[in-house]
């Protein structure tokens, strides 16, 4: 990349950092009680079995210690009771964008969200706070049998589909965080494509978080039967506030047989958000899932999207980019459980340490003794760009039985100054070279990124660089 080209990146340096008062017609109020679960389940008029179950997951969630083997430390910085577990101005989202109240307009219109729809995408959710304020699909795919409406409106339009694979993913004991989702998810989408329709442009959700001592839980569910395809993509922002933030998510993909799903994550959290997200897939036979994920930004990151192999010849990728400024910690990676013969998995991660931050990969690859045929490749790259900043890998490979064939590859290493020096003698400045030199390690992962996404992905990271030398 040229001097010229980078100079003529144009990156908004406020474009996640700002809010506007808030105006909320249900609030659910601080601290997370029986009374809160009930009074989620009211507003949104749920079912009962909705209702037990949220309060069944509370109960689980109040009794699960907080997890001392992940970054307990800065977990401990969450105060429960200080959060607002609910907030929202309506309970159904508006087809049209002219609808939109003009505050929530004006939030996307910043983000550029019906720009991008007009541009390229096949259907818009936006999520603001607790609730979809905005849902749109090309008329097309509706006509195609395609669902693609918030968890709230799937659950109550689409109960026969939605019923049936909620929660049969990831059970709501999972983790703690898990837990707290099942008790107050709101929001997040709900996708099901029809056998054998293949959706060909991208359908994108975009959450925000608006308010101070708020926690987002949204609740995604996409169901891809059998021979069909999606790529689903999601951004998420948070103005810089404060006090901590909390995300936490739930995400379950089921791919049936031969079907293929993408689920591409590009995050930019301000350095408040604790951002705890619980991602995981079946894939049946012959399917195939690829989760894309990026991390920039938050204070601290947990997320290690999974696939379960359940059918034969199924296939399993996960490639990450994380990278961690100072006073962040982003603890990402994946998780590969084999089921069945002949099933294929791929974990590519690269991570990117800047001053003070911290990156760690941690990942899990299980393959039973029973199975022949399986494979994995697991490569863990991490960068440093000083002597400050830190990065561990924490890779548990399984392997049982002699049928199988897996290979892992792990490598840590520091900004040249030579090349630094190399490339500044070209004209560039520090920054410039120091960006290159990031953009060229994730170069080869960014390519598998949407076009919108990479050249956004790039951007973000020269923002990042700017401000991490001198």
């Amino acid at each position: 990349m040229s001097t010229e080209v980078i100079s003529q990146i144009d990156v908004d340096r406020t474009r996640g950092d700002f809010s506007y008062p808030e105006q909320h017609t249900f609030d659910a109020g601080t601290g997370l009680t029986h009374g809160t679960v009930d009074y989620i389940a009211d507003v949104k008029q749920e079912p009962d079995w909705i209702r037990e179950f949220r309060h069944k997951a509370l109960d689980v969630f109040l009794s699960k210690p907080m997890p001392t083997h992940w970054a307990s430390k800065d977990l401990e910085n969450i105060v429960f009771d200080n959060i607002r577990y609910y907030l929202a101005n309506s309970q159904r989202p508006t087809r049209s964008w002219d609808e939109v109240p003009d505050d929530v307009k004006r939030t996307f219109e910043r983000l550029g969200i019906p720009e991008q729809e007009r541009k390229f995408l096949a259907g818009v959710e936006a999520q603001f706070d607790s609730e979809a304020v905005y849902s749109n699909m090309k008329k097309a795919l509706g006509d195609e049998g395609v669902i693609f409406v918030g968890s709230t409106e799937g659950l109550k339009e689409h109960p026969e589909i939605f019923k049936k694979w909620f929660g049969k993913v990831i059970p709501t004991g999972d983790n703690k965080f898990s837990a707290l989702n099942s008790a107050v998810f709101s929001g997040g989408s709900f996708i099901y494509v029809p056998p054998g329709v293949k959706v060909k442009h991208p359908l994108q959700a975009y959450f925000r978080i608006n308010a101070e001592n708020f926690g987002q839980f949204e609740r995604t569910l996409i169901i891809a039967d059998e021979g069909s395809e999606v790529m689903y993509m999601e951004g998420c922002t948070a103005p810089k506030f404060e006090t901590a933030t909390l995300h936490s998510a739930v995400v379950e993909l089921v791919a049936m047989k031969g079907a293929k799903i993408q689920y591409v994550t590009v995050q930019n959290w301000s350095a408040n958000v604790f951002n705890l997200v619980t991602k995981r897939a079946i894939a049946h036979e012959e399917a195939e899932v690829k989760w894309i994920d990026c991390n920039i930004g938050s204070r601290l990151t947990m997320k290690y999207p999974g696939v379960v192999l359940k059918g034969r010849k199924a296939r399993g990728e996960v490639l990450s980019i994380a990278l961690a400024n100072n006073g962040q910690h982003q603890d990402t990676g994946a998780k590969m459980i084999h089921a069945a013969d002949e099933t294929t998995s791929n974990v590519i991660s690269k991570s990117i340490s800047i001053g003070h931050g911290r990156s760690t990969y941690r990942g899990q690859v299980h393959i039973p003794r029973h199975l022949k045929g399986c494979k994995n490749n697991t490569e863990c790259d991490a960068l440093l760009i000083n002597s400050t900043s830190r990065t561990d890998t924490y890779p548990a490979i399984t392997v049982r039985g002699s049928r199988n064939s897996v290979q892992h590859e792990a490598s840590v290493s520091q900004v040249s100054a030579e090349q630094i020096f190399y490339m500044q003698q070209r004209g560039l400045s520090e920054a410039q070279a120091m960006s290159l030199s990031v953009n060229g390690f994730v170069n080869d992962l960014v390519r598998e990124f949407p076009m919108e996404y990479s050249v956004e992905l790039k951007r973000l990271i020269d923002l990042e660089m700017e401000g991490s030398v001198g």
